[in-house]
């Protein structure tokens, strides 16, 4: 019987495959994944420690911040600060990027996260999950850090990943080089590798979205949503949870699309592009799958702004491959 390797062994053993060898990249992983143990403890006691429910705030979008939502910001942001690594945090609980480090001036990496990602589920105990990305500064080393550092487009992540909390946690990430997941034994409070080399299947079979959406989505969604319900003897199946990270990790692991459109009352999208989508987009690139926005590649897209929201489609091949010939099918006839 093999020895089973823990994520930070995995993590000193592979640094030599990051495009940019840095010690302040293996801490700063290390770190996330020291948060994801904190987060995940409170979790999975959040009914009997009184973090169940609203915070009694609002976040930058005036959506309610739950109590999770709020200790989960605070621990990931206890942490990453703490090291030396990084230089700035942008964050869908925060209005305004954080400064790390003499106002930036010090660390070499710029995080994007959602602490919390699903929070409406926390109160039912549905998995909810944490998503992450990580950019190299773009500023030199000893000058404030700009806005250029944190609106960087998906193709430059040097690292992305999530945490799903769910009936086990597990912590999925890539550094350009594949996508490994890693489930934490609470008996001894590691994380070890379970899950080498993630890659979605050749061929989806399932397609998940809010049906309560499909109205007032784009033409070529309202298409590829019928194609999926009439392609009878093709094995197609819905499935949504309404928890981005639990979709996704499903969808990875038995092959299909999530999709969240831009409707007619969100042009725009709901999701935020820097710490929701490029995340996930370059997570599934790397393990054999693509992710769109109306327009295509949404990983060469250029943010704008931080809270940015964006149309997102991720998942097999396939099946984004299938939406967009909906788009074409759909320019053409007007």
């Amino acid at each position: 019987m093999s020895k089973a390797i823990t994520l930070q062994e995995f993590i000193m053993d592979t640094q030599a495959q990051f495009p940019f060898v840095s010690g302040q990249l293996t801490r700063l992983l290390t770190d996330i994944g020291v948060a994801a143990k904190i987060v995940n403890h409170q979790v999975n006691r959040a009914g009997l420690a009184g973090i169940l429910g609203a915070s009694g705030s609002q976040n930058t979008h005036d959506e309610d911040q739950q109590k999770l939502d709020v200790f989960a910001d605070r621990t990931f942001m206890r942490i990453l600060t703490a090291g030396k690594s990084v230089a700035g945090i942008g964050s869908e609980e925060q209005e305004n990027y954080i400064l790390c480090g003499d106002e930036g001036r010090q660390g070499k990496y710029v995080v994007m996260i959602d602490p919390l990602d699903g929070s409406s589920n926390i109160d039912v105990n549905v998995s909810i999950g944490t998503i992450f990305s990580i950019y190299r500064r773009i500023t030199p080393l000893g000058e404030p850090l700009k806005d250029k550092d944190f609106l960087q487009p998906g193709s430059d992540q040097v690292v992305a990943g999530y945490i799903h909390y769910g009936s086990s946690t597990m912590l999925v990430y890539t550094t350009g080089s594949g996508v490994n997941g890693f489930t934490l034994d609470p008996a001894v409070g590691e994380f070890f590798l379970s899950h080498p080399q993630m890659a979605f299947p050749d061929s989806g079979t399932i397609y998940s979205i809010n049906d309560a959406l499909i109205d007032s989505s784009p033409e070529a969604v309202k298409r590829f949503i019928v194609g999926c319900r009439e392609a009878t003897g093709a094995g197609l199946k819905a499935r949504y949870i309404g928890s981005l990270v639990t979709d996704f990790h499903r969808n990875l692991i038995k092959g299909g699309i999530y999709l969240y459109p831009s409707t007619t009352s969100n042009g725009q999208g709901k999701l935020r592009l820097t710490y929701e989508c490029n995340p996930l987009a370059f997570i599934a690139q790397q393990a054999g799958g693509t992710a769109e926005d109306n327009a295509g590649d949404i990983l060469t897209k250029q943010p704008k702004h931080l809270h940015e929201r964006s149309p997102f489609y991720v998942g097999s091949v396939n099946m984004v491959h299938g939406l967009r010939s909906c788009w074409l099918d759909t320019e053409k006839t007007g």
